[in-house]
């Protein structure tokens, strides 16, 4: 067992909490902040988690099966259980390996990525990465040419899937990244950087990963015509100027010719829209809570979203999970599976690739006993007959 390994095993780590509390120590505030944070007063954030509390369980008791099935298909393609890596800008800030050993960890696991735009490392060699399936985040930053080549680049490197993110027009109200001059950490001003360099000091692990890495890394996946990869800082100015319209749809699916994946709908007209416009899947989301603050938890809108696509397109979730048990209950709603994000970027930030597996091995544990407690063979099988709700406003 390397020592990354030993560092999450258990006891040290038995839950994402734990991965989480290791993640705040390794990485300076900034960093944690930027991972860790949401909108404005951060409503949203804490109500993607306890939105399942909302729900408990009907278990079938007094019997057993010879095994239980955890496996499941998104878009035709099979995972070890009902679990996809959600997409994670800035990644290689957490970990110099960022999106290459987390797609190696979810291969491995048996599950599949998605890669984010904003990422330090080539998608090519993130697609080389993993065995498992991959799908390809898109921006439209950059403007059309640069987004047209990375969706060629994308196909020829063997992504599975494009997923387009539609509730980004402009970047959320991140308080913490302001007080903590996340801006100005990712800007060229040494002397703007300093009043925060302190704290960064402090983690003299993550410093020195951070400069053999080589310091800040550009975003390998738009390449400016005529400038090469856009440097960090330039993201969330460019996200406004980038704002994806029902119309961008029908280029997009002119250059891409595999499933579409929409990602950020709320709302049961916003999903119809989308399955009309050609998307074979559906994330309900609502970006972790870190664009617009108080909109539904991701769980609440799910039940809406499902009966609104009534079976024309698969339905997947995020926000909020952190418990296998979490995963269940989505499933039960209708979900085919789940996308984490902050579950296995806390591994990530905390043990680089080792932190990644041990993250998705607490979940898929976790959700093999919920399973077998709830007396449910297969994934499949799951539906809302397994669950009470605790309040009446649903």
């Amino acid at each position: 067992m390397s020592r990354a390994s030993r560092e999450v095993a258990s006891p040290r780590v038995v839950n994402i909490e734990d991965l989480r509390q290791l993640a705040k120590r390794r990485l300076p505030k900034a960093v944690f902040d930027y991972v860790d944070g949401g909108a404005e007063d951060e409503s949203t954030l804490r109500e993607n988690c306890r939105a399942f509390c909302d729900f408990t369980f009907r278990p079938r008791q007094a019997v057993k099966f010879p095994d239980y099935n955890l496996r499941t298909t998104v878009l035709g393609m099979e995972i070890s259980f009902p679990a996809f890596l959600a997409p994670v800008g800035y990644s290689r800030l957490m970990h110099p390996g960022g999106e290459v050993v987390a797609a190696a960890a979810a291969g491995a696991a048996g599950t599949g990525y998605t890669l984010s735009t904003i990422s330090g490392h080539k998608l090519e060699n993130v697609r080389a990465a993993t065995k498992g399936p991959a799908w390809f985040q898109l921006y439209l930053v950059g403007g059309r040419g640069s987004s047209e080549a990375t969706i060629e680049r994308a196909r020829n490197a063997g992504f599975n899937a494009l997923v387009v993110t539609i509730d980004t027009p402009i970047a959320g109200m991140r308080e913490r990244d302001f007080r903590n001059g996340m801006k100005e950490m990712l800007g060229e001003s040494f002397f703007a950087k300093l009043p925060y360099l302190s704290d960064v000091f402090e983690h003299p692990g993550w410093l020195l990963s951070f400069l053999r890495d080589g310091g800040m890394p550009r975003l390998e996946n738009i390449v400016i015509p005529g400038q090469g990869p856009m440097s960090l800082v330039d993201v969330s100015s460019a996200l406004s100027r980038a704002v994806v319209t029902w119309e961008d749809l029908k280029w997009i699916r002119d250059l891409w010719k595999g499933p579409i994946v929409v990602k950020g709908v709320l709302i049961a007209e916003d999903a119809k829209r989308a399955v009309d416009e050609g998307a074979a899947a559906i994330v309900v989301s609502n970006h972790g809570g870190r664009q617009l603050d108080c909109v539904s938890p991701s769980l609440r809108a799910l039940p809406e979203v499902v009966a609104a696509v009534n079976g024309r397109a698969e339905i997947l979730m995020d926000g909020g999970v952190r418990r296998g048990s979490d995963v269940v209950k989505a499933l039960c709603l209708g979900a085919r599976a789940v996308l984490i994000g902050r579950a296995y970027a806390y591994g990530l930030a905390a043990a680089g690739q080792a932190g990644v597996a041990r993250a998705l091995e607490i979940l898929r544990a976790d959700v093999d006993r919920t399973m077998r407690l709830l007396g449910c063979s297969s994934v499949a099988a799951l539906d809302a007959t397994y669950l009470n709700r605790t309040r009446e406003d649903w």
